[in-house]
């Protein structure tokens, strides 16, 4: 195996299974998007379609970004690889600058003309390209504490640091979640990453226990129902609706909880929708599907030869598994609520440009797979 940008690996067709599981998701959650948006659409906007239209712009916007990717010859995306860390800190330090925009009292988008960008869905993709140029970089001093440990701490602390201004806890924790898995499989010892491990939950904690909003919401995530008119209404909500879909659904398009019961039915908790209206049967072809996605992208990461392109793949594939597993997780109320979008399937730009990106960097490495 090579980290090298000139290794010699032929160049095939890209992996067709995981474009149509790809196109599949995407298509899911443009149907998914018009069922669980429709009725808050025609209250506030006047027309029914207004989220779906531009869900279907978005879609449009993250192809073109996949076909991009996807064609994109290897020596440009990896060797911009500083450009893009640099990019991604910048667009996240313009969150917290009058450029910023700020909803609920967390500055975490950026204005560009008409359009509002999440900088975080992108600093994921960015952050996992630098994290894959250092490991394939320096795999004979990777073990040790200086060369192997603190670079990569320290430019995820940054980022991460960005993010709590912002504030957003849960975004943090996901780029640690991205740098812990990264680092496990980069070779950085384990006693270090236990380490790390220990004084992330510390710090964790404090700043939950600091805060009487995020405490607020640890305590409602424990027992919901004891505060169900509160904090505690989303996740009761999407247990609900959960509840009401029972083996096969209420039907597309025929869900209660949409109507102005469950918060955020078209984002983040769309899955909430999906369960009441498929019911069991329509989410366990869902699990189907993503876990058929997921199987294809780790089939191109354990076949590559080269080690920056294995880093790469392994590091998207993390970036759509945990916010599929995370979202997942959120809804059904077995991890603490935050802002996580289902990758394809919540409504929103910034989320599914970025999948489709990650898409498109595993369809073009999945090219170098030998056959």
């Amino acid at each position: 195996m090579s980290g090298g940008l000139n290794a010699k690996a032929a160049v095939g067709r890209a992996d067709p299974w995981l474009m149509t599981a790809t196109l599949f998701l995407g298509g899911f959650g443009l149907i998914m998007v018009l069922s669980s948006s429709g009725i808050m659409a025609e209250r506030v906007y006047g027309d029914t379609y207004f989220f779906f239209k531009r869900q279907l712009l978005f879609t449009a916007v993250g192809l073109v970004g996949m076909a991009a990717c996807m064609q994109m010859p290897r020596r440009v995306l990896f060797g911009l690889t500083y450009v893009w860390i640099l990019a991604a800190l910048v667009l996240l330090a313009l969150c917290l600058s009058p450029a910023g925009f700020t909803v609920n009292g967390a500055s975490r988008w950026v204005r560009i003309g008409p359009v509002h960008l999440q900088p975080l869905e992108f600093s994921k993709v960015a952050l996992v390209l630098y994290l894959a140029y250092f490991f394939a970089r320096k795999q004979d001093m990777v073990r040790t504490f200086s060369v192997g440990f603190l670079p990569p701490f320290i430019v995820t602390g940054i980022f991460c640091g960005l993010l709590l201004l912002q504030p957003d806890f849960g975004g943090a924790v996901v780029l640690a979640g991205l740098l812990f898995f990264m680092c496990l499989v980069g070779g950085t010892r384990f006693s270090y990453l236990f380490l790390s491990l220990l004084f992330a939950a510390g710090a964790a904690w404090l700043l939950i226990s600091s805060s009487p909003y995020r405490f607020k919401r640890w305590t409602a995530f424990l027992d919901p129902f004891a505060s169900a008119q509160n904090e505690g209404y989303q996740l009761v909500q999407s247990l609900y609706a959960f509840g009401s879909g029972r083996i096969f659904g209420t039907g597309l398009g025929a869900g209660k909880q949409k109507l102005f019961f469950l918060p955020e039915a078209h984002n983040d908790f769309i899955m909430a929708v999906v369960g009441e209206e498929l019911g069991f049967a329509g989410m366990s072809l869902f699990f189907i599907a993503i876990g058929f996605f997921l199987w294809r992208a780790l089939r191109v990461c354990i076949r590559l030869e080269d080690l920056q392109d294995r880093f790469t793949a392994f590091g998207v594939t993390c970036v759509l598994a945990l916010g599929m597993l995370l979202n997942l997780a959120v809804v059904l109320g077995t991890v603490p609520p935050k802002g996580v979008a289902m990758p394809f399937i919540s409504y929103g730009g910034s989320s599914l440009t970025a999948s489709f990106i990650c898409a498109g960097i595993l369809l073009n490495l999945s090219r170098r797979v030998p056959s």
